[in-house]
């Protein structure tokens, strides 16, 4: 059993209150002081940063990325565990997966309260849900492999890919809809009773990635929408755009015409829904999934709104060139390969 390095970045498994709310304010050192490590497991902290889930940006989550791959790098470490705002943590932990070629697991958790919680929602006593999840995430990182980036939280073990945030203030927060989870963890057991849904891992990123990070930009269709957001995304510049539809991912013909402008000008255009559960379909014309397709979108299959931004952003870091961008995101947001049971 190799070290298991924990990152830690902040969120409100590293809050405390502050006046009326709290706030990411403890290391990464007072996180970790708090949780028991399970027995015979070797941790190694790596205190990277102190951020609140929605403070987390792009360029963040490409430099917790690049972390990755450099502890990764060290043939001591058996596997990583990730602290993370719940807010963002599906967007980094699927960008994490997308660029994931190596066995050894890299596991994403945080907490939905806060380390001085009175416990009196939670029943977690001092320090909240956070502890206790921090030792069910290292125990999954020295007990599994080739399972690719995992979200572990309230005793379930997902994969990255389609896990979302599911509750806003339930610590039973995360769920991966029409899917579940692929294991638990109980006591000092985990149990892993399905192989996750994974394309084919892109290649790790390069060292030339700009310093300003490309910017793809989230459009939501609903009763009177009009492309005028749309159009002002890609007037912005914006490269990528996901264009959340109703229905299994429908809008109207004043969008299929902007869709169609944005590809045009070499703009990744990723087709999601803003139902909670089922794929995008090409059912419905007159401005819907098909027409939509037809006009140079990329159908984001099961993946909600922030996993396909994701997705769209990594197709934007693989090339320059926009022919090899569209393929690259075809093959992410393509259908995965059905999981098969675990051993």
């Amino acid at each position: 059993m190799g070290r298991i390095v924990v990152i830690t970045t902040g969120g409100t498994i590293s809050a405390r209150r502050c006046g009326t709310g709290y706030s990411a304010r403890a290391t990464g050192r007072e996180v970790l002081a708090r949780t028991v490590v399970p027995p015979a497991v070797s941790v190694e902290l790596d205190d990277l940063c102190v951020l609140d889930g929605p403070s987390m940006t792009t360029a963040h989550q490409l430099t917790l990325l690049r972390r990755i791959h450099e502890v990764l790098a060290r043939p001591e470490v058996g596997g990583i565990v990730v602290t993370h705002g719940t807010d963002t943590l599906e967007e980094s932990a699927f960008l994490s997966d997308l660029h994931h070629h190596d066995p050894r697991p890299v596991v994403f958790t945080g907490a939905m309260h806060p380390m001085d919680s009175d416990g009196d929602s939670d029943g977690g006593g001092d320090g909240g849900d956070g502890p206790g999840n921090l030792h069910d995430a290292v125990l999954t990182a020295s007990a599994v492999s080739g399972l690719g980036t995992l979200v572990v939280f309230g005793g379930k073990v997902f994969a990255a890919r389609g896990t979302v945030k599911y509750h806003t203030v339930d610590t039973d927060a995360f769920a991966a809809p029409g899917s579940g989870p692929i294991g638990e963890v109980r006591g000092e057991t985990v149990s892993v009773h399905a192989l996750p849904r994974r394309t084919p891992p892109l290649p790790p990123l390069s060292r030339t990635v700009p310093e300003l990070p490309l910017r793809v930009d989230v459009v939501t269709h609903h009763a009177d929408a009009d492309p005028m957001l749309l159009r002002a995304a890609v007037a912005g510049g914006a490269q990528g755009v996901v264009l959340v539809g109703s229905g299994a991912g429908n809008a109207t013909p004043p969008f299929v015409e902007a869709v169609a402008e944005a590809t045009a000008r070499g703009v990744l255009v990723a087709l999601s829904t803003r139902v909670p559960v089922g794929p995008v379909a090409e059912l419905a014309t007159n401005g819907g999934a098909v027409d939509l397709v037809a006009a140079g979108a990329v159908p984001a299959g099961t993946l909600r709104a922030g996993q396909a931004r994701t997705a769209v952003l990594s197709a934007l870091l693989a090339s320059a060139e926009p022919a090899e961008r569209r393929l690259a995101l075809a093959r992410v947001l393509g259908p995965a390969p059905a999981p098969a049971a675990a051993p």
